[in-house]
């Protein structure tokens, strides 16, 4: 006599047609990175790590971690960088808890370990629970973060490697990793870090999801870093061998072998790796906000300041009715706006004061900074080609040819700019107060 196998989900009453009901576990890995020398975020990444920089009024990588937590199964979210656990980033993680109710916790690597080194170093955290896939996302990315478009590409078609990617214009595509896919499989076929030539307009979005049998790859590579390190070191570990690109020592080694897929998006996506990109990832998280946070955005109320477009105050924020703010206007927590101000295209940042009759145009005021009355802050955008639906924006360099170029003006922290002077695409280093008007200056 047989006996009858009953299973789990028939004594639960859950149909095989139902399977996809069942709680599954997923988590989420936010790469942060940590201080660099010569960044490009400087003098804004003086005052606060640059993943907690905020965008569209609130940190960048809280836009990552409010995408995460949305997605169905997701029991933890991990950031990994090396960054010192200082005040401002250990009293966000407390923050995020509360707020999005889950855990959130930093690893902090005792080194750079490249983009695949912390994943490999810190598999044991990662793996722990045996979530069915993992998230990984760079911090210094904005998307509207289709995880959970990307998570049914993965259940209709596992695999351990799931990259996101987008397209690009054939001269902005060499600033990328290119993607080479079997446009019927979406198969990997061939990957290409910043390559010298044009290889293909899909580019590489920086946002993941692996399975946990791609960690294994990444243990090949230690491996292979450690018997590399000990043929010219014979002194035993080499330290080195925790470094791992997931670009080129992963990606571009396993392209064409079956284990990598690229899900397309064609939301919105941009790097920011400076102070420009930060503006523009604003502009775009602003947009964004009219679906996912319409709360967020300021509405013209009588007696208010005239709002054009989208503009974002904190509630602390004290801003004259006779100001006219927008488009893409962020103003942060226990900023001064005086009467007939001009805002547009600009983030100013916590405690700024600008006093009457400013105008301030594509500009990032500093923490603590003042704008003197009827003074003028202005930068000049740089803005992706607005005929071109697939050009990025582009990432700027400082000087061109030995002169700086026309770019954004941005305020260091406490900076004091006096009564009817203009600055105009100039950086100002924190603590300068300045006595006249200065066009194309580093003024240090």
């Amino acid at each position: 006599m047989h006996q009858k196998r009953i299973s789990v989900s028939s004594v639960l009453g859950i149909h095989s047609s139902d399977c996809s009901c069942i709680a599954i576990m997923l988590k989420a890995v936010i790469l942060i990175g940590g201080p660099q020398k010569g960044t490009r975020f400087r003098p804004l990444s003086f005052e606060v790590p640059k993943p907690l920089f905020p965008v569209a009024g609130v940190p960048m990588i809280q836009h990552h971690i409010e995408a995460c937590a949305q997605v169905p199964g997701m029991q933890e979210i991990l950031l990994i960088g090396f960054y010192q656990p200082d005040e401002p980033l250990t009293r966000f993680l407390e923050a995020a808890q509360q707020e999005f109710h889950l855990p959130i916790r930093y690893l902090q690597e005792f080194a750079p370990l490249g983009t695949g080194g912390g994943l490999y170093h810190f598999r044991d955290q990662i793996l722990a629970g045996g979530p069915e896939a993992f998230f990984v996302l760079n911090a210094d990315v904005c998307s509207d973060f289709p995880l959970s478009a990307m998570l049914d590409a993965h259940r209709h078609q596992p695999h351990p490697f799931l990259l996101l990617g987008t397209t690009a214009n054939r001269t902005q595509s060499l600033n990328y990793g290119c993607i080479v896919e079997n446009p019927q499989t979406h198969e990997v076929l061939h990957y290409v870090e910043k390559p010298s030539t044009f290889v293909s307009d899909i580019i590489n979005c920086g946002i993941y999801l692996f399975s946990p049998e791609a960690l294994k790859p990444l243990g090949d590579v230690f491996q292979r870093n450690q018997q590399d390190g000990q043929l010219e070191d014979c002194s035993g570990l080499w330290p080195g061998a925790g470094t791992i690109r997931l670009e080129q020592d992963v990606f571009s080694a396993l392209a064409g072998q079956g284990q990598i897929y690229v899900h397309l998006t064609d939301g919105i996506w941009s790097q920011i790796k400076s102070a420009g990109s930060a503006l523009y990832a604003s502009r775009l998280y602003l947009s964004q906000y009219q679906i996912t946070h319409p709360e967020r955005l300021a509405k013209h109320t009588p007696g208010g300041p005239r709002i054009r477009g989208n503009v974002y105050i904190h509630p602390t924020a004290k801003v004259a009715p006779s100001a006219v703010l927008g488009p893409n206007v962020s103003i942060g927590e226990g900023v001064t706006v005086g009467e007939g101000v001009r805002l547009r295209e600009s983030i100013v940042l916590h405690g700024a004061t600008l006093q009457e009759h400013t105008c301030v145009l594509h500009s990032i005021v500093g923490w603590g900074s003042t704008v003197g009355r009827w003074a003028r802050v202005e930068g000049t955008p740089n803005d992706p080609n607005p005929n071109d639906p697939r050009a990025h924006m582009d990432s700027e360099s400082l000087f061109k040819d030995g002169k700086l170029l026309p770019a954004i003006t941005i305020l260091g922290c406490r900076v004091r700019i006096p009564a009817e002077v203009l600055i105009l695409n100039s950086i100002v280093l924190p603590h300068k107060e300045l006595s006249r008007s200065f066009t194309n200056q580093i003024i240090l």
